[in-house]
């Protein structure tokens, strides 16, 4: 995408093609502005252009540019901080409305792409979160507990069990999330697209923000070709923001996520491994995924940026990681990788901004971005459409706040995982 191999990789030979779009030209108005053309941003435009909105998308680049298309496609539910903790952070009405909102948006995801006929590789067949050691089980311990006090359909394995499901003796137990599954993340922001276009939403690409100033009740969006003005504005960037409203980058951390894809492998090595399609992801803080697509390919993933020396040293912890797992495919190459950037927040929740008169959004996804990022964009069309109060969204209003160090922090999260990776090589 944009004449690089690296952004999206497999997901971009595989999706279906995106809606036909043209460049905002000319002055222009809409009811409500969406910046931006990921999961939140065609969400929103998706549920407010069926609602009879005049809506128009304007995204910088294509759509599913940013992490939308980028990432592993594990369709989580809740983040990746413990359930009992979001009450003591957010206060209890929000704590455990955001539980409520984000154990569900695994099924609404599955029932949008079912409903609009999608072609993105659903699979709603749970997810395994994997121990690595007895530390790793015990926290996936006390995680299983505080859903299961919740409901949720979460069961932990045991070693012999999940080494059944995993195809992998490798670790101590796994999670298994039932509400979870997998999708081919840019053939679902695709899907979004044409399920937003045909419900009446103006999609435009190429179409970058470069100033937002008010202009009478309203705003006016300007592009390079053109402007837009609109009563409504709904900023969807995330990690990918820059200006106008670059504070919201300010509070941003990117933290880098890799991937590899092997050739399509023989049935008999996906009847051993991941045999239901589970996607799943260990415990360590440079964590590995590991999924299945569609046509029997294994993406193979971790924190890690794919630039300079970080090619050459990423596919070798890759090469050698995947045959330490799963000793049958030693000798495995991969035949795409690609990169992009996960939004990490201070205490990694999502935040909800207003960022100007009628001027709102979610960001800072933390790694758990379709899920979210579909549920939060339906809630910001119902915001605007005045089905709901600001009060009812899922998050309370916060002011944008710079984390210190940014910078620093990108630069060791990004050298960092490349020496692990590298020690776990030579090791």
């Amino acid at each position: 995408m944009m004449n690089d191999p690296l952004s999206h990789g497999l997901w971009e030979k595989t999706a279906p093609a995106a809606p036909q779009t043209t460049a905002l030209s000319g002055d222009q108005s809409a009811m409500v502005a969406i910046v931006g053309g990921g999961y939140t941003g065609l969400s929103a435009a998706l549920h407010l252009a069926e609602a009879g909105a005049d809506v128009a998308v304007l995204e910088a680049d294509e759509i599913g540019f940013g992490g939308s298309g980028r990432n592993v496609g594990l369709v989580n539910a809740g983040m990746w901080v413990m359930p009992d903790d979001l009450p003591g952070i957010l206060g209890e009405t929000y704590g455990e409305r955001l539980l409520k909102i984000l154990g569900n948006a695994p099924r609404v995801v599955f029932d949008l792409a079912k409903r609009h006929d999608m072609d993105c590789e659903a699979m709603p067949v749970g997810t395994l979160h994997c121990a690595v050691g007895e530390s790793g089980l015990r926290q996936l311990e006390e995680r299983a507990r505080q859903w299961q006090a919740r409901g949720a359909p979460v069961r932990l394995l045991d070693r012999q069990e999940t080494a059944k499901k995993v195809g992998s003796a490798a670790f101590a137990g796994a999670l298994l999330d039932e509400r979870a599954g997998t999708i081919q993340p840019l053939s679902y922001a695709r899907g979004l697209a044409h399920a937003a276009a045909r419900a009446g939403a103006r999609l435009h690409t190429s179409s970058r923000v470069t100033k937002a100033e008010r202009s009478g009740d309203g705003w006016r969006l300007e592009t390079p070709r053109g402007a837009l003005l609109a009563r409504h504005v709904i900023v969807a960037t995330n990690a990918y923001t820059t200006t106008p409203w670059s504070q919201i980058r300010e509070e941003i951390v990117h933290l880098p996520y890799f991937n590899f894809a092997t050739p399509p492998l023989p049935q008999a090595v996906r009847d051993r491994i991941l045999p239901e399609r589970q996607g799943a992801w260990d415990t360590k803080q440079i964590l590995t995924s590991f999924r299945w697509d569609r046509e029997g390919r294994l993406v193979f993933g971790s924190v890690g940026a794919l630039k300079g020396t970080g090619q050459a040293v990423h596919r070798a912890w890759a090469e050698r990681a995947i045959a330490r797992l799963f000793p049958e495919l030693k000798g495995t190459r991969f035949d795409h990788c690609w990169y992009g950037h996960i939004g990490m927040t201070a205490d990694h929740l999502p935040k909800f901004h207003r960022l100007g008169e009628n001027v709102v959004g979610f960001s800072g996804y933390n790694g758990r971005g379709i899920g979210p990022g579909t549920v939060f964009g339906k809630a910001l069309a119902e915001l605007v459409l005045g089905r709901i109060s600001q009060e009812e969204l899922p998050l309370p209003v916060s002011d944008v706040s710079r984390q210190s160090f940014r910078g620093l922090r990108e630069g060791v999260y990004r050298f960092g995982a490349e020496a692990v990776h590298f020690m776990r090589t030579v090791v």
